[in-house]
């Protein structure tokens, strides 16, 4: 069923059930990135490639959705919280892997505005308003998922001028990831103070 039935579409639809994927490979991602302390270069290897797969499926769903008329406001809650779960588990996966002071705070702040975030979210659906992932929150998945692409690769294993270069240009989009990563967690609760004041009228 689709909007132009004239009804609200099921939950059960093609772009919920690729979201739900997506949380269901977390786990197997995170496996593959931790096994062995993240010393294996080649399991790190497959750790992007499964990272890659999963993040595909966001664009997948969300055009999905977009095309057939499948947006349900669960789809507009859960396939946030499905990034989120990935991105936070590649953000801890890293931070225990490279165990530095700085990307451990660059991970706490993450997983502090994304969660931080969510469960505003979560309290707007209670109060009625359903907040969906704005331009800059888009954005913003878009480099966190460069940036951490870019971290997973072990760069060692070629030990070239190009990996030597691909290293730096992460490092330039993480930081631009950080950037972003603030500013949209301030429009969002902005947004939501506004939203929560018009409902209240």
């Amino acid at each position: 069923m689709t909007e132009t039935d004239g009804a609200p579409p099921s939950n059960l639809n093609i772009a919920n059930v690729l979201t739900v994927i997506r949380i269901l490979g977390v786990p197997l991602f995170g496996w593959l990135l931790l096994v062995d302390g993240g010393q294996d270069e080649w399991l790190r290897v497959w750790s992007w490639v499964a990272f890659v797969a999963l993040m595909a499926t966001d664009k997948i769903d969300g055009d999905l959705a977009r095309k057939h008329g499948l947006v349900t406001d669960f789809g507009k809650i859960a396939d946030p919280i499905a990034d989120k779960a990935l991105t936070g588990m590649a953000f801890v996966g890293l931070a225990i892997i490279f165990d530095h002071w700085l990307f451990w705070t660059v991970t706490i702040l993450m997983l502090v505005r994304e969660w931080g975030i969510t469960l505003m979210r979560f309290f707007m659906v209670r109060r009625g308003v359903v907040m969906p992932a704005s331009r800059g929150g888009k954005l913003k998945t878009v480099l966190q998922a460069f940036a951490i692409g870019g971290y997973l690769l072990p760069f060692e294993l070629w030990g070239n001028l190009v990996s030597d270069l691909l290293r730096w240009a992460t490092h330039g989009v993480m930081a631009g990831t950080v950037i972003v990563t603030v500013v949209t967690g301030a429009h969002y609760v902005v947004e939501a103070r506004r939203l929560a004041k018009a409902a209240a009228r």
